[in-house]
């Protein structure tokens, strides 16, 4: 993909701080992968450049093309190219990458560089691999080794380089607003400026044929320069496509644009002074390059993944094929041996992740609004669907799910909690829905409260629901009563709130620019500011288990910041993710980032962490109460082996829910909590403990 990205000054210091922070995160295994960027064909193989690194397609039958393999690569995978047995790479702010494809079903990493900036584009001849590396311009390396690629020169462009073409003895850049520059490369340790052409639009790509230099020059379309004397090339010709064109490739008399969310546009440049338009194919997402071979054009259509066009009559091209990838992953719910993603347009994605290393997809429903949230409990997977309000899913089995049941919400449903037979939802500027979900196949409106803000996100701890209210902050509302839900209080945070997780008496609020604000709710009625950690980019959504908050950050991935003393949290791992972290969930030892192109699986490994315990908690246990016949009050115990919703209620022998003491979020561990059962008779009692699928009960005899 060749897109703008901001640029962030940064000191060398913090810079390596950084570096060693991250590598206390390490990749696991990802899954649900989209975002095709870039995509080359060599012989019954295409090679595709997704935010997460390489995948091979076989493409020996256009009109069904097969997964053959993938080998992930921590940067954001931006286009690609192949030469002999080696695939290369150019990995965003992880410079080039060199991959051994000499057998395309196993691909293996063979050797990197990286390159100072950001690796928008890879060309490679001659021994040579030449990156467009963004505002360091172009960069020339030395891949004769592939196992040890090194710097051979580099040339300064005027402005960011986003693409290269290599013809001869020149290296022809596209420079955004430098237009097209076009470098002499004779001498790769010496490279030259030898002339330039300023285009009138920016230049995103550059494609070079017969003594031409056909331009993708975004929002001015295909401009075709004159470069038979590079020196001093001359404007040819042009035409303006409908939409941004990003890549261009030609062969024959017809040059092929990926004009974005235009689709393939098939430009006759038979006579390069007066292109004019041939055929055209809308793609059903974003066109960001295209690739030619054998009457087919491959477009790298972004989150639609590989669409393939039967281009052998370019006046009239059709569909012959695609590689359908997933959606963008806007959340992630783990219970027991599966993760539940609401991936936006196609709804809710289930993968098995019992093997961290290799998830699996399994299953799939599609949801009829935008699924942005999901929470899983008794065999249900309930989905904010946006404008189609609380679609409420059975999975209990993920190999099929199915509908259960749905309420169509007054706002857009964004966020969703579920506890004691209530399901909260976020529903933006319908402020907070509760909706009876006792019985999943006819779910009833109970209660709302109309929050000032617009609600994005929610969290229920006990008799309170805490509103991530964006412009509003945090607001606190009283949900004792589900049918009559009245405000306790608020705090107004610095930015926007988006999503907000509670534990130990603190709200964990992720607040966009602001990053964490941590707030203490001890008292609902009175929040009160304890302390921030400024993340670097925009925070989305926090997850708190172990003594740390961990806080999905856009685009700068995965911060762990250490939250044992509220009042004064630090940074404590972080992992640059390909794409735009979403939303975090912690499970055990592994941590899952729904990151726009993927399902990401991560485990973190505390610098000062303590020897590993071997008595760490691997199944769930209610104890019995103590003392046991009891006098006023007792002690429950209870052991969770996973992070996850907890209820622990007691009821009477009619089956009577008399009191809930716990209902919310809990992490794994030890856990304990007192009944003060002053008020109440004489008897036998039940506790019951529910935790995902694990349900407990025990006996309790209350004497006065």
């Amino acid at each position: 993909m060749k897109r703008f990205a901001f640029l962030v000054l940064c000191l060398f210091a913090t810079f390596s701080m950084g570096n060693v922070l991250a590598q206390n995160v390490e990749y696991v295994g990802s899954a649900l992968w989209t975002g095709v960027n870039d995509v080359k064909v060599v012989g019954n193989y295409a090679y595709c450049a997704f935010a997460n690194g390489l995948v091979i397609l076989d493409v020996s039958n256009p009109a069904s093309p097969t997964f053959v393999s993938r080998l992930y690569c921590q940067g954001e995978g931006r286009a690609i190219d192949v030469a002999g047995d080696h695939a290369y790479l150019a990995d965003g702010p992880a410079g080039l990458k060199i991959i051994n494809v000499s057998n395309p079903a196993s691909p293996v990493l063979a050797g990197s560089y990286d390159t100072p900036r950001v690796a928008y584009d890879v060309f490679v001849a001659g021994g040579y691999a030449y990156v467009a590396d963004e505002s360091a311009g172009l960069q020339i390396v030395n891949v004769s080794n592939p196992q040890n690629p090194t710097g051979a020169g580099s040339y300064d462009t005027p402005d960011w380089a986003m693409g290269v073409f290599v013809s001869g003895s020149y290296a022809y850049v596209a420079d955004v607003d430098g237009g097209l520059q076009i470098v002499n490369v004779s001498n790769p340790q010496n490279p030259t400026g030898a002339g330039s052409y300023d285009t009138p639009g920016r230049a995103c790509g550059v494609f070079v044929a017969g003594g031409y230099a056909y331009v993708a020059d975004y929002d001015a379309g295909l401009k075709i320069v004159n470069v038979s004397n590079p020196q001093n090339p001359t404007g040819a010709g042009s035409y303006d496509t409908p939409g941004r064109a990003w890549g261009v490739f030609v062969s024959g008399s017809y040059a092929y644009v990926a004009d974005e969310t235009a689709g393939l546009k098939i430009v006759n440049v038979s006579n390069p002074q007066n292109p004019t338009g041939a055929g055209s194919y809308d793609t059903p997402d974003v066109a960001y390059d295209v690739f030619v071979a054998g009457g087919y054009a491959y477009v790298a259509d972004d989150w639609s993944g590989l669409q393939i066009v039967n281009v052998s009559n370019p006046q009239n091209p059709t569909w012959a094929g695609s590689y359908a990838t997933p959606d963008v992953a806007y959340d992630v719910f783990v219970s027991g041996n599966y993760a539940y993603v609401a991936d936006n347009d196609p709804g809710l994605q289930i993968v098995n992740v019992s093997n961290p290393q290799n998830p699996t997809w399994v299953g799939s429903y599609n949801t009829p609004g935008y699924a942005y949230g999901v929470f899983v409990s008794g065999g249900y997977a309930y989905m904010a669907d946006h404008w189609s309000g609380l679609q409420i899913v059975n999975v209990s089995n993920p190999q099929n799910p199915t509908w259960a049941g749905s309420y169509d919400t007054p706002g857009y449903a964004y966020g969703v909690f579920v506890a004691g037979g209530y399901a909260y939802v976020a529903d933006y500027w319908s402020g907070l829905q509760i909706v009876n979900v006792s019985n999943p196949q006819n779910p009833t409106g109970a209660g709302s409260y109309d929050t000032p803000g617009r609600a994005m996100g929610v969290f229920v701890s006990g008799s309170y629901a805490y509103v991530a209210d964006r412009d509003r902050g945090l607001q606190i509302v009283n949900v004792s009563n589900p049918q009559n839900p009245t405000w306790a209080g608020s705090y107004a945070t610095p930015d926007y709130a988006y999503d907000v997780f509670v534990a130990g008496g603190y709200a964990y609020v992720a607040d966009y620019w602001s990053g964490l604000q941590i707030l203490n709710v001890s008292n609902p009625q009175n929040p009160t500011w304890a302390g921030s950690y400024a993340t670097p980019d925009y925070a989305y959504d926090v997850f708190v288990a172990g003594g740390y908050a961990y806080v999905a950050d856009a685009e700068s991935g995965l911060q762990i910041i250490n939250v044992s003393n509220p009042q004064s949290p630090f940074l404590a791992g972080s992992y640059d993710t390909p794409g735009f972290a979403n939303s975090v969930f912690v499970d055990g030892e592994y941590i899952y980032v729904a990151d726009e192109n993927s399902l990401m699986i991560l485990r973190f490994n505390p610098l000062d962490a303590p020897e590993p315990n071997a008595s760490a908690p691997k199944t769930f246990r209610l104890s019995q109460n103590f003392p046991n016949p009891f006098n006023a009050a007792t002690t429950l115990s209870y052991t969770l082996a996973r992070t996850g919703p907890v209820e622990l209620s007691i009821y009477n022998l009619l089956g009577e829910r008399v009191t809930t003491l716990i209902r919310g979020m809990q992490t794994t561990g030890e856990h304990q909590v007192t009944w003060d059962a002053t008020d109440f008779a004489s008897g036998v009692y039940l506790a019951r403990l529910k935790a995902g699928e694990f349900s407990q009960t025990i006996r309790m005899v209350l004497l006065k």
